[in-house]
């Protein structure tokens, strides 16, 4: 167990907590995406003030790399690549989806509902389109990350057992008529002490982010209008 810091900017939502022994010490959200650069540097002094912690006493910082909103994982990952070479701390990078599936497993498990079941976390990519990947419930990844179309050739693709789950606000634009016999929609909002169990995960295995090559996880290309 390990005292950590965690970031996550990737989507609307905003959030930074810190946790030891995977308990909550302090926490801030922000749900104003336009302002996560803003909300983010005073938010940490913030919190490692209402833990009586200094940031040099941090083990590590966990971060959402991805997928999510281009400009907000930048905001997120170079904070947290700045403080840990300043501090000479290890990385975790985290999948926003990852956490995002963290949240609704919640659900399932409050709704008793969690038996056999697929989760498909999604992310909106403006239009008909969505990031997702494909979750069980020991919150591995099963199914490759990837922007798909929300179309009747996804949708005939899936499995018919077990029971899938979608959620994340890009399962918002899934018509209605898709979710139906085994397909549930689950209304769960991630939150950033979801990231803890998996960033202690990544702890005790020594997984870490190279600090001069880690990059965001963008699953497109970004591309920026020419002026």
């Amino acid at each position: 167990m390990a005292l950590l810091l965690h970031i996550d900017t990737a989507t609307a939502y905003a959030g930074v907590c810190l946790s030891l022994n995977g308990k909550v010490l302090a926490m801030k959200e922000h749900a104003d995406q336009k302002n996560h650069a803003a909300f983010l540097q005073p938010a940490i002094q913030e919190i490692m003030k209402m833990a009586g912690k200094s940031l040099a006493n941090i083990d590590a910082i966990a971060v959402t790399a991805g997928p999510g909103s281009y400009t907000g994982i930048r905001v997120g990952l170079s904070s947290a690549k700045g403080i840990c070479f300043a501090l000479n701390k290890p990385l975790i990078l985290l999948n926003t989806l990852q956490v995002i599936a963290a949240a609704a497993l919640e659900h399932l498990a409050i709704e008793d509902k969690g038996i056999n079941t697929l989760i498909y976390p999604m992310i909106d990519a403006r239009r008909m389109e969505v990031f997702t990947g494909v979750y069980n419930q020991k919150l591995l990844e099963i199914g490759k990350t990837a922007a798909i179309i929300l179309d009747h050739a996804f949708f005939n693709s899936l499995p018919k057992e077990p029971q899938i789950a979608f959620c994340g606000d890009g399962s918002l634009k899934i018509p209605a008529e898709f979710i139906s016999n085994n397909k549930l929609l689950i209304n769960s909002q991630h939150h950033v002490n979801q990231m803890i169990t998996l960033a202690e995960r990544e702890f005790e295995a020594g997984n870490f982010a190279n600090l001069a090559y880690a990059e965001p996880f963008y699953v497109k290309e970004f591309y920026q209008a020419q002026k």
